[in-house]
C-alpha cells in the first residue's frame, strides 16, 4: 500500500525535484458536493418568498410583519454562525456540515406545519440556524481541499449553487403551490437535504486520508501549508500563507474586521434580493404567480455567471503574477461599481430594462461574495476558518437582521401613501452606495496593510 506523503514531505518532495504521478483532481468532486448543499440551501431559504403572494393574503400579513418573518431567520442565522463554526472546527467538515443539513430540512419541511405568522417566525428561526452551517463548512473545506490561487474559483463554483437555488425555486415552488398546496413545496424542497447527506457520507474525508486522492493532488493541495502545519498546535501564533503571524485571539488581526465590515455592509442587501425580489415584481409591475418565473430565471442565471466569473477573475489575475490580495482588491472594485446602476432604476418605466440592472447588480454581488470569502481564507490559517467565517458571517447577518425591519417599514408607510415604487427606490440608492463603503473598509483593514506588487 502506497503511503501518502505529509503536506511538509510533499512540499519537500517538490523542492527536490521528486517526480508525481498525475494529479487525481478528486477536489472538483468536492466541490460540487458543496455546490449542490448550497443549492438545497437558498433552495429551502427562497420559497418564503415565492409564496408570499399567496401567505400574506392566507395569513394577512403586512409588509412589516413579513420584513419581522425575515428578521427571524437572519437573526437566529447570525447569532449561530459564530457557534457553528466553532463545531465545525472542533468535530471537523464531514460531521459538521451533515448536522447543519439535517437541522435546515427538517426546519424547511416544518413550515408546511406553520397554522400562524408566529408558527412561520419558528419555522423561520430553525431554519436559520441550520442553514448558519453551510458557509463555515464549505469555506472551511475549500481551505482544505485548495491551494491559494484556486481558492477563489472553488468558493466562486459552489457559490453559484445560491444562484441555482434561487433560479430553480420560481421554476419548481410556484408549480407545486398550485398543483398540490403551499404547504407541499415547503414540504419536497426541505426533503432534498436528506439525499444531500447520504452523498457526503459515502464520499467526503479530508485530502491526506482520502482513498481517491492520490500523492499528486495531495502535493498540489498542500503547496502553500506547509508553514501552517508546521506551526500549528497550541502556539501563541501561526503563520498564514502570506507568511505573516496571526496574533490570538482573532480580534487582534486586523483583517477580521475588514472581513466582518464587509459582510456587514453588504449581505444586507443579498437578502433584500432575495427575499424582496419577487414581491417588488409583484408588486410595481403586476406579475401574477405563473408569470414571476421568468423575470426571476434571468436575474438568478446572472447572479450564476458573476459568482463563477468573480471567482475566475481573481484567480486568472493571480495566474498572471498578481498578488492574491491584490487581485482580490481590484476585482472587488470593479464589482462594487457594477452594483451602483441600481440607483438608476427610478428613471425606468419598462419591466426588462430594469431586469437588466438587478441582473448586473446580483452578479456583481456573487462575484463579490466569492473574493470576500476567499480574503478571509487568505489571511486566516486553517485552524481557524470556520471560526473566522462564522464571525463574518454573523456581522453579514447582523445587518440582514435589522435592514429587513428598515425596508418592511419604508414599503408600508409608501404603500400608505400611494407610492409603493418610492419606497423600493430608496432601498435601491442605500443598495447602490453599499458595496463602495464597504470596499472601503476592507482597504483600510486589508488591502492597504499588504506590500506586494
Amino acid at each position: 500500500m502506497t503511503t501518502k506523503p505529509t503536506p511538509i514531505a510533499a512540499d519537500a518532495l517538490r523542492q527536490t525535484g521528486g517526480t508525481l504521478p498525475a494529479s487525481s483532481n478528486y477536489r472538483w468532486v468536492i466541490v460540487a458536493l458543496l455546490f449542490f448543499a448550497t443549492t438545497i440551501n437558498y433552495l429551502d431559504r427562497q420559497v418564503i418568498s415565492l409564496l408570499k403572494p399567496i401567505l400574506e393574503k392566507e395569513f394577512s400579513w403586512t409588509e412589516s410583519d413579513y420584513g419581522n418573518i425575515v428578521t427571524v431567520f437572519t437573526f437566529f442565522y447570525g447569532a449561530t454562525t459564530l457557534l457553528a463554526g466553532y463545531l465545525i472546527d472542533r468535530v471537523g467538515t464531514k460531521l459538521g456540515y451533515i448536522g447543519a443539513i439535517l437541522v435546515w430540512s427538517l426546519a424547511a419541511m416544518g413550515h408546511a406545519l406553520a397554522g400562524s405568522t408566529f408558527g412561520f417566525m419558528i419555522a423561520r428561526g430553525l431554519l436559520g440556524i441550520g442553514e448558519a452551517g453551510n458557509f463555515p463548512a464549505s469555506i472551511k473545506t475549500v481551505a482544505e481541499w485548495f491551494p491559494k490561487k484556486e481558492r477563489a474559483l472553488a468558493v466562486g463554483i459552489f457559490n453559484a449553487g445560491a444562484n441555482i437555488g434561487a433560479v430553480a425555486a420560481p421554476a419548481v415552488v410556484p408549480w407545486l403551490a398550485l398543483m398540490a398546496g403551499w404547504q407541499t413545496a415547503f414540504i419536497v424542497t426541505g426533503a432534498l437535504g436528506f439525499a444531500w447527506i447520504v452523498a457526503w457520507w459515502f464520499m467526503y474525508e479530508i485530502p491526506s486520508r482520502h482513498r481517491k486522492v492520490n500523492e499528486a493532488e495531495l502535493a498540489h493541495i498542500t503547496q502553500e501549508t506547509a508553514a501552517e502545519f508546521a506551526t500549528a498546535g497550541d502556539a501563541a501564533t501561526v503563520t498564514t500563507v502570506d507568511g505573516e503571524a496571526v496574533k490570538y485571539p482573532i480580534f487582534a488581526n486586523k483583517a477580521i474586521w475588514g472581513f466582518m465590515s464587509g459582510k456587514l455592509l453588504t449581505d444586507p442587501i443579498w437578502w433584500f434580493f432575495l427575499f424582496w425580489l419577487p414581491s417588488y415584481l409583484a408588486n410595481i409591475y403586476h406579475l401574477d404567480l405563473k408569470k414571476l418565473g421568468a423575470p426571476l430565471i434571468v436575474i438568478y442565471l446572472a447572479a450564476t455567471i458573476g459568482s463563477v466569473g468573480g471567482g475566475w477573475l481573481s484567480s486568472m489575475l493571480i495566474r498572471k503574477g498578481w498578488h492574491p490580495t491584490r487581485a482580490r482588491q481590484w476585482s472587488m472594485a470593479l464589482f462594487a461599481i457594477c452594483v451602483m446602476p441600481v440607483m438608476l432604476i427610478s428613471q425606468m418605466n419598462s419591466m426588462w430594462p430594469v431586469i437588466g440592472i438587478l441582473s448586473l447588480a446580483v452578479a456583481a454581488h456573487q462575484a463579490w461574495s466569492a473574493n470576500i470569502f476567499t480574503v478571509a481564507a487568505d489571511q486566516f490559517p486553517k485552524q481557524v476558518i470556520s471560526r473566522v467565517v462564522g464571525l463574518g458571517t454573523m456581522a453579514g447577518t447582523l445587518g440582514g437582521a435589522v435592514f429587513p425591519l428598515i425596508v418592511g417599514r419604508i414599503l408600508d408607510h409608501y404603500k400608505l401613501l400611494g407610492s409603493l415604487s418610492e419606497g423600493y427606490y430608496i432601498i435601491f440608492y442605500i443598495a447602490g452606495f453599499a458595496y463602495l463603503v464597504a470596499w472601503t473598509m476592507l482597504y483600510i483593514f486589508v488591502f492597504s496593510r499588504v506590500k506586494s506588487k
